[in-house]
């Protein structure tokens, strides 16, 4: 239980682009927030990596910053939780050191190895068992890797942690992981426990011990230590929840489940999360083998889950195209101008004359699909288009990868909550809503990851008796109106979505011959 005197909770959330501590009252408002850029390393060969004792340093200068913001912070603090990008592999050794730089989810290294283990006759074994399809981004599939191409890496490793666990760690002195990523990992979703049958099937049965004890951070604390104390300028003893992976945090915070009928949320971030709340008796596993399904910190209650490598980064592409071009004329523009323009770009366009398939990522696809060598291009370009066409097909992509998603975990969603950055804009709003053909919610919330992970501790302490009452509290106030989709845009896209999913599977063997001839497979 918390002391009287202490009336804030402070949720961390580790992303791929920033380290962010945010402040909320017991109720849930936020009151401020300080972040620091997040810092990694990519390279030609596939690897994506970040320093684990950079992170940690960032991490706690961000809670510094924090207690710049608000009085007497370190004292008013009820409880800590922490959240981080997911997957990705942080080896840590003897004494807690770490053994070597974290590999991160957008890492594609461990790519032949997934084509090596999808082939396996236990493969559809581990899928029933986690739900989950297998990626390069993953830590079993990385461990798998690092086991074939690098074993002294793992002959020093005591424990494989994620980034957020790692930061636990270091928070409180535990060595420790959530459900959400052990069970879609190396578990089993409806057990919330490791699973013996997906060790084995990804090989790692002799890399058993590295897996970390399983802790629920509505459940659990541990207290922050003397050491994170200096560090943070919080106090010790302190207590801190483990929060579950990132995209859970964000969809709990943005309102994937208010109570009734389960709703539908997707993140639309440099990565397009698309997720369904569900009970474990309504999860449908498709027959390809991908996707997620992951724990949400509500008991009896999972999220389906279809992740595109890219979203915006794919709109940010098309802005550096006309960026580039504006400025070989002799008029500069920054990327926040042009964003600027957007709006006015996809007025003068025509809906639907266009398909883009989004997959600009350097590391292919994972959803609905997996595929490394999956590239993003147009179809049906003519003499007549324009960059306003172009543009507009990036967004309208960005749709048709949304309904993709959701087409591969069955029925469009009832409702569907927005969230990310680019939600923000409401012609993208239009464009998603029409192409999914769903009414679109968002909320006000400006943390939404933070705020699922400070919702965890907020539970774990006592403030709220259980999830459900948080919810009532912190999230279904800050969702804004219902927005029905334009009904012939509907229809526009409800053609076009066809030949959307032809074109991408027709062009599986050029993405492979291109990638052949670009020397990009083994």
């Amino acid at each position: 239980m918390h002391d009287a005197g202490q009336d804030i909770l402070i949720g961390i959330d580790a992303g791929t682009s920033l380290i962010k501590a945010v402040a909320f009252d017991l109720a849930g408002r936020q009151i401020a927030a300080a972040s620091v850029p997040n810092r990694y390393v990519t390279q030609a060969d596939g690897a994506a990596f970040q320093s684990l004792s950079q992170t940690w340093v960032d991490c706690a200068r961000t809670l510094r910053d924090l207690g710049t913001k608000v009085e007497g912070l370190a004292r008013r603090t009820a409880a800590v939780a922490v959240t981080g990008q997911g997957d990705g592999t942080w080896l840590v050794g003897a004494r807690n050191a770490p053994v070597t730089d974290g590999w991160l989810w957008l890492d594609a290294r461990a790519a032949e190895t997934v084509r090596r283990l999808r082939a396996s006759p236990s493969e559809r074994a581990r899928f029933e068992a986690t739900g989950t399809g297998l990626t390069a981004c993953q830590q079993g599939t990385q461990i798998a890797h690092m086991a074939a191409a690098a074993p002294e890496m793992l002959d020093q490793a005591e424990v494989a942690l994620h980034c957020k666990d790692w930061l636990y760690l270091n928070l409180t002195g535990v060595r420790a992981t959530d459900p959400s990523e052990a069970s879609f990992t190396f578990g089993n979703f409806r057990t919330r426990q490791y699973d013996e049958t997906v060790i084995d099937a990804l090989g790692l049965t002799a890399q058993r011990g590295l897996l970390p004890q399983i802790l629920d951070g509505t459940q659990v604390t541990h207290s922050l230590s003397p050491d994170a104390a200096t560090a943070t300028g919080l106090l010790a003893g302190t207590p801190v929840s483990l929060g579950y992976v990132d995209f859970v945090c964000t969809a709990l915070g943005a309102g994937i489940h208010t109570g009734g009928a389960p709703a539908a949320c997707s993140i639309i971030g440099s990565t397009g999360m698309h997720m369904r709340a569900s009970d474990i008796a309504g999860v449908h596993l498709n027959q390809e083998g991908t996707g997620y399904v992951i724990a949400l910190p509500i008991p009896g209650m999972v999220a389906q889950v279809q992740s595109n490598m890219a979203a915006t980064l794919n709109i940010d592409w098309a802005l550096r195209l006309a960026g580039d071009l504006m400025e070989e004329m002799g008029h500069e523009a920054t990327h926040a101008e042009l964003v600027a323009r957007i709006e006015g770009w996809l007025a003068v366009s025509s809906p639907g004359t266009l398909i883009y398939h989004p997959y600009i990522s350097e590391a292919g696809e994972r959803g609905p699909f997996v595929n490394a060598n999956a590239r993003a291009g147009f179809v049906g370009l003519t003499s007549g288009h324009r960059f306003p066409d172009l543009l507009r097909a990036v967004v309208e992509g960005l749709g048709m990868a949304t309904r993709d998603c959701y087409a591969a975990m069955g029925d469009m969603p009832l409702e569907l909550r927005l969230t990310g950055g680019a939600a923000r804009s409401q012609a993208l709003r239009e464009i998603v809503a029409a192409a999914v053909g769903s009414p679109v919610r968002i909320s006000a919330r400006e943390e939404a990851g933070a705020a699922g992970a400070a919702m965890m501790a907020a539970v774990a302490i006592g403030v709220y008796p259980e999830m459900e009452a948080c919810i009532a509290k912190w999230v279904t106030p800050l969702l804004g109106p219902v927005e029905a989709p334009d009904a012939a845009l509907v229809q526009t896209y409800d053609r076009t979505f066809p030949a959307y999913c032809s074109a991408r599977r027709a062009l599986e063997p050029v993405w492979d011959l291109l990638a052949l001839s670009q020397g990009r497979t083994e």
